[in-house]
């Protein structure tokens, strides 16, 4: 599954991210707490949107359900590690996929399903970037998202392929691919889990 992720991604982590990450867990673990979250939200706001899709349904509502887990996960994490929840603004990347998602129905949802592929398959690249390199504990617990990204992008594609013109969708994997690894290479100018390569 990993080398499926590693070719359809368009670059791997850059070790300065990981350096950046090992550097500050706090703000990894804080902003990695909101990611989960908005994860969720996204979910959640995916079935409002797309009613007579039980598909889409079925699938959103577990993850969802997941993705609030993992977030009450780090949650006990940051606890056990008296970090303090503090407010963290969000980072560049998520928005800046969003404006590759067309604005017309029915390509709206399946753009959608595919920039949702790509941040679940750079979070499971980012967990196995960082793993070898944390404690026990935050190496075990984040070895184990690892396999629940992978399974997220994989139903985020499904999804896709489901709803939209193969041909179609190959062009907007391409689109995607090009400007998530421009977010991941590129000087960013804040640390987040999905920044790029530290300013």
């Amino acid at each position: 599954m990993l080398a499926e992720i590693h070719d359809f991604l368009g670059c791997r982590t850059p070790h300065a991210w990981v350096e950046a990450a090992l550097a500050d867990l706090t703000t990894l673990l804080l902003d990695h707490k909101n990611c989960e979250f908005k994860a969720a939200s996204t979910a959640l706001s995916m079935i409002a949107r797309y009613p007579v899709h039980a598909d889409v349904i079925n699938m959103m509502s577990r993850l969802a359900r997941e993705e609030l887990v993992h977030h009450e996960q780090v949650m006990r994490l940051m606890k056990k590690r008296k970090i303090e929840l503090q407010p963290l603004s969000a980072g560049r990347y998520a928005s800046a996929l969003r404006k590759q998602v067309r604005s017309h129905e029915p390509v709206k949802l399946v753009d959608t399903l595919v920039v949702g592929a790509f941040i679940e398959a750079r979070s499971c690249e980012r967990f196995e970037a960082l793993v070898p390199h944390l404690d026990e504990e935050l190496g075990r617990f984040y070895h184990g998202l690892l396999k629940s990204e992978a399974r997220h992008y994989q139903g985020y594609l499904k999804l896709a392929y489901q709803h939209g013109d193969a041909a179609d969708i190959a062009k907007v994997i391409e689109r995607v691919r090009v400007a998530e690894a421009e977010l991941i290479e590129t000087p960013d100018p804040e640390f987040r889990f999905h920044s790029g390569v530290p300013a």
